[in-house]
Formats: structure tokens, sequence, C-alpha cells
């Protein structure tokens, strides 16, 4: 038994390493999560799927309008939620839903985004609790997983932005 393990020290130090190393990808690497509810649909569904997270974009870094991002929920503590950025440090951004309230706008201030669900009606974002310091981002949403074939390539879909520039054509002349 002692030649398949080596010597006790040895085991020890092994599995302090792994545990280490998957601690460091996990944390500023990749990770995958579950999440539920309706506020990113048609985006996401609303239960049955999982996240890969990119860490490396914790606390805002490298991310661009239209990014689905992991953050803190500001107003529940150790709470983790996925929203679309729409807003970055100096962009002007509508305060509320169009078409409801009084259509002001507001810049997003220096260190912070602001965030919204896909699905509106149905979102508790930024429009609820203000603008979100990006210190409490906690990645990037890189690609989603849902288990719906016997083909494991199948369940991973990368996931895109939502945004997308307007068109010259699409631009109404005055």
């Amino acid at each position: 038994m002692s030649s398949i393990l080596g010597h006790p020290f040895r085991v020890f130090l092994y599995t302090c390493k792994a545990l280490a190393l998957g601690h460091v990808v996990a944390t500023y690497g990749y990770s995958c999560g579950y999440g539920w509810g309706p506020s990113m649909l048609p985006t996401f569904q609303t239960q049955d799927e999982w996240f890969v997270t990119d860490r490396s974009h914790r606390r805002g870094r490298g991310v661009q309008v239209g990014d689905c991002v992991v953050y803190s929920i500001p107003v529940e503590a150790r709470e983790e939620g996925i929203k679309r950025v729409i807003g970055l440090p100096g962009d002007y951004v509508l305060l509320n839903s169009p078409g409801v309230g009084s259509g002001s706008m507001i810049q997003v201030p220096k260190g912070h985004c602001y965030i919204v669900g896909d699905n509106l009606p149905w979102s508790r974002d930024s429009r609820d609790f203000g603008p979100l310091p990006m210190g409490l981002i906690k990645g990037k949403v890189v690609a989603k997983v849902s288990i719906n074939s016997w083909w494991p390539p199948n369940w991973f879909s990368k996931v895109e932005s939502g945004l997308h520039p307007r068109l010259e054509s699409e631009t109404p002349n005055p």
C-alpha cells in the first residue's frame, strides 16, 4: 500500500497543490454557475441553464457595453445576479424603462456601470439600485450550458453581445 501512495507527506503535498490550483482557476480563470429567473429572457432560460464565467473580467476589467456580467447584488448580501451592461463611466443612459417615467437621463459616474436585464418588466437592476460599482462585477458570462442533447459539444453556446450598432440605412432622415 505504501508503494502506491508513497510517503504520506508527498500525498499531502500533492493534495495541497491540487487544491491551490483549483482555487486559482475558479478565482481568476473560469467558473461555472447556475442561474434562474425571468429577468434575462429571452437571452437565458428561466431554469435548467448553467453559465461559464470568465473571471479575468472581474471588477469590470475589459467589460464593454452589451456584455452580460455576473455581479454581487448590492441590496442582497451574498447573492449574485446576471445582467447586461448598457452604460460605462461617462455614458448617458435612460433612467427608467423606455416609455415609462419622465425620460430623464443620467451620466454613469466614474468607477460604475449601468446594468439592466433583457426582460425589463421582470428585472431588478440599476433602474432600482442605481449605477453598479465596478468592484461588484465578478466576471463576464462567455457561454451558457444547456444539456439538451446527448452530444456534449452541443451543450455549449457562446453568449454574444445583445447590442449592435445602428446601420446608416436604419437611421431615419429628418
